[in-house]
């Protein structure tokens, strides 16, 4: 293989793209927006500058082997600086829970909701250690070609009852109802609902303990810019604002990307971070593309997001980096969200307040944040967000002005949102999902959208709906499997 076309430039398309490069492949990346990063894109408004998201960066060291490749560090492009506490976490109760790696600091706030939970949490811990390195280490960056793959890894995976959800393990260990939340919510961050997301995510809780969460000076966009950087210095090139209409295929064999602007681009394969059904969707010349999409929509995806972003006259001290604001039901919230397709009117929130760790990304004496609600996918809740939105963002700074930020109204300088129609409109996402493929057991490893396409050999994937999953390790670590495959 001499040349590659990767499809997307979020986190997954990069990194793909930066080990092609570094192996000698000419790649291009071709993307469909203005700005590369996928959802990790940016906007500047009133001097504010606005992540879409993700935020939250645990494992750094996937991302620094990317430089590595060639003999490059990732300080060079990138100022990664640690978030402490990791999340503050909060409930309508009053309760407030910071979690962090500080061992002393969190056996003593687990203690104070319930002595008992102390042992608890140790034997999680090492249960999560346990999957951690059977689900991770092992098998985060291991493509899963055929069945027979994922049965040598399922006695491993039967050991750590992988099986049961992730809040069934969790209550388990601890018996407080506050700490069974704050040890299951982070499969939320990778579209994963705790009550039926696989136990192996419990992994998640070892990973930021170990490693850490870090952000990016100047926001996740820097990073992007970083990764970019990286891969034009080693002579890949990038094409913005061109979405890929068509992948050709001849004989069975992907021959060339066609996009928008009348681009054509011959290539020795492809590879597609995009959506994965609308990436089938692309393919022309071979009935895979039509079945694959039919296929791929009788399955389950992840939820949507709804975020409010927004830049306040003031500075917050007191809110950490990262919040989660637990609403008065959990279990049942959740119901709404992954099985009724019902908008709660008491949401749980993600708040990000990147001031906290960075003043640069809000003018001087002023702070800037965002807060997203996860949401039902456009499948289950076929709402009209031109409509909806607004409404739904005032929710959303009730809750606030109630537990949070009193006068948040009066202090707002700058305010929009992104609904799950902008899901599904700028990213092309199948229902407007924001993390592809619900990440339960029958939907992982073999089972998810392989890295290599069973028919058309040349044709590739890399990302969230494909082996391991959502999040930024997880796309990083599919496209190091996927690279794996190309380079072979």
């Amino acid at each position: 293989m001499k040349s590659a076309i990767v499809i997307g430039s979020g986190f997954g398309g990069l990194a793909l793209a930066i080990r092609l490069q570094s192996a000698g492949i000419q790649t291009t990346i071709v993307e469909a927006r203005d700005k590369p990063g996928g959802r990790a894109y940016y906007w500047e408004r009133d001097g504010h500058m606005f992540d879409a998201g993700p935020t939250v960066i645990t494992d750094p060291d996937c991302l620094e082997r990317l430089w590595k490749l060639s003999g490059d560090d990732i300080a060079n492009d990138v100022e990664l600086v640690p978030v402490k506490p990791f999340y503050a976490l909060d409930w309508p109760d009053g309760t407030r829970f910071d979690y962090t790696n500080d061992d002393e600091y969190l056996f003593a706030q687990i203690a104070a909701l319930n002595p008992a939970d102390v042992e608890g949490y140790k034997r999680f811990l090492a249960y999560s250690a346990g999957v951690y390195e059977e689900g991770y280490v092992k098998l985060g960056t291991k493509a899963f070609e055929s069945i027979g793959d994922m049965l040598k890894a399922a006695p491993a995976l039967a050991k750590y009852q992988a099986w049961r959800s992730v809040y069934s393990i969790v209550a388990k260990f601890v018996q407080d109802e506050h700490l069974r939340q704050a040890l299951s919510f982070h499969t939320l961050l990778v579209g994963g609902n705790p009550m039926t997301c696989s136990a192996i995510y419990a992994l998640i809780h070892k990973l930021e303990r170990d490693a850490g969460v870090w952000f990016a000076k100047g926001g996740t966009n820097r990073l992007v810019a970083g990764m970019v950087a990286l891969f034009e210095r080693l002579g890949g090139e990038l094409r913005l604002d061109d979405p890929a209409v068509a992948i050709e295929v001849v004989d069975g064999v992907a021959t060339a990307v066609r996009t928008k602007s009348g681009w054509h681009g011959e290539a020795d394969a492809v590879a597609s971070h995009g959506d994965i059904v609308a990436s089938y969707g692309l393919i022309e010349g071979h009935a895979r593309g039509a079945q694959q999409v039919k296929a791929l929509k009788r399955k389950r995806y992840s939820p949507s997001l709804f975020v409010l972003h927004f830049g306040l006259e003031g500075n917050f001290p007191d809110i950490a980096h990262h919040m989660i604001l637990f609403g008065p039901r959990y279990k049942e919230l959740l119901g709404d969200i992954y099985n009724r397709g019902t908008l709660a009117s008491d949401p749980a929130l993600y708040l990000h307040h990147p001031t906290a760790t960075d003043p640069s990304m809000a003018p001087e004496g002023c702070s800037t944040f965002y807060v997203l609600a996860p949401v039902p996918h456009m499948g289950k809740a076929p709402v009209d967000w031109s409509v909806e939105g607004e409404r739904y963002a005032e929710v959303i700074l009730d809750v606030l002005e109630e537990r949070l930020i009193p006068d948040i109204r009066s202090r707002i300088r700058t305010r929009f949102h992104y609904a799950p129609s902008d899901f599904q409109t700028d990213l092309f996402a199948h229902l407007g999902s924001a993390f592809s493929l619900e990440p339960v057991l029958w939907q992982s490893a073999w089972l998810r959208t392989h890295n290599r396409d069973d028919k058309i050999r040349n044709l590739y994937f890399v990302g969230a709906g494909t082996h391991p999953g959502a999040g930024i390790p997880g796309v990083v670590g599919s496209a190091e499997a996927t690279a794996g495959l190309m380079l072979a």
